[in-house]
């Protein structure tokens, strides 16, 4: 017990440390917020379908399939999620398709807190993560305290990565403070697992508010920033996504420092994934073509990526039955 106080009063001196740096200063909080500008919603958009009607090669199309499997968080976030289904995932994760070793393994397995040692055990001498979502998702409506416990009880359980949602009630009623108190404290409690923050961007309501959070989340120490739980329509969207990569690029050109991406919820083709990536690297550049710096949340992408690599190889579609379900 005594452990668990002192532990605590040292991760709210850490948030009182940050909240205190809201100042000018630059790269602090306030001297961030102070400098999210309006977002052209028209220019966004405009862009994004530019972008949208790129065209690759094959060669390219090839390596940009290959580059989105190893992206992907392949997701179970279901009320029915049971230890076999999880089982079968992580299976699923490592070998994509079974008898070809020219297809890589996922970047990582996304489930509940629950299910975290579950996914550890499948996953033992794979290069695939776990990660766990956390805070009480997807709403986020529960005690800062629960919040936390979480967060350590995915943690203890072997969880490489902590998925968190912020509180957009607070942030929407504009206590800018207490959400970015909050990502604070979870980041603290999650030790050594990355932190990805997830804005639920079908509830921000505006593009200007997507870009204020993003600030926020990166400001309070994100390590990525994430669209969507995938339980509120809509979930990732090019245009948002394109607001959040630029936040992203903004930010790292302020203070140097290299927070990544996932869009989730919605992102279901081959096709739709080319076109966010095409996004990113005309956004970003180079650097950010990787995994440890862009991930797609996606429960059913795998499988058309799968017949889309056959069909660029062979010239045939193979039918969804030759692929196991996720």
């Amino acid at each position: 017990m005594a452990t668990t106080q002192h532990r605590d009063s040292l991760t709210r001196e850490r948030a009182n440390e940050l909240i205190r740096a809201w100042d000018a200063r630059p790269g602090t909080l306030g001297s961030l917020l102070g400098r999210v500008t309006a977002v052209d919603q028209v220019g966004v958009e405009e862009r994004v379908e530019a972008l949208r009607r790129r065209s690759i090669k094959k060669a390219s199309k090839l390596w940009a399939l290959d580059l989105a499997i190893r992206m992907i968080d392949l997701t179970t976030l279901e009320g029915k999620d049971t230890p076999g289904k999880v089982r079968a995932l992580c299976a699923k994760a490592i070998h994509p398709l079974p008898g070809d070793p020219t297809i890589p393994s996922v970047a990582a397995v996304c489930v509940y807190p629950a299910l975290v040692a579950e996914a550890k055990e499948a996953l033992a001498g794979s290069s695939v993560r776990v990660a766990s979502v956390a805070t009480g998702f997807p709403s986020g409506q529960t005690f800062r305290e629960v919040k936390i416990a979480e967060t350590r009880a995915a943690l203890d359980a072997g969880a490489d990565e902590i998925d968190m949602v912020i509180d957009r009630g607070a942030f929407l009623a504009g206590d800018y403070r207490t959400v970015f108190e909050e990502i604070v404290e979870v980041k603290e409690a999650a030790g050594p697992a990355h932190l990805k923050v997830i804005l639920e961007t079908g509830e921000l309501e505006t593009y200007d508010n997507v870009r204020r959070a993003s600030v926020l989340a990166m400001a309070a120490g994100a390590d990525f920033i994430k669209t969507s739980t995938g339980k509120v329509q809509p979930a990732a969207t090019l245009p948002v996504t394109l607001v959040m990569l630029e936040a992203i690029r903004d930010f790292e050109r302020q203070t140097g420092r290299l927070v990544g991406m996932k869009p989730a919820g919605g992102i279901r083709t081959a096709k739709e994934a080319i076109q966010y990536l095409v996004v990113l690297y005309e956004t970003l550049g180079p650097r950010w073509m990787t995994p440890e710096l862009f991930r797609f949340g996606a429960s059913s992408l795998l499988n058309d990526v799968l017949m889309q690599i056959e069909k660029e190889r062979t010239g045939r579609y193979q039918g969804p039955d030759h692929f196991s379900l996720d």
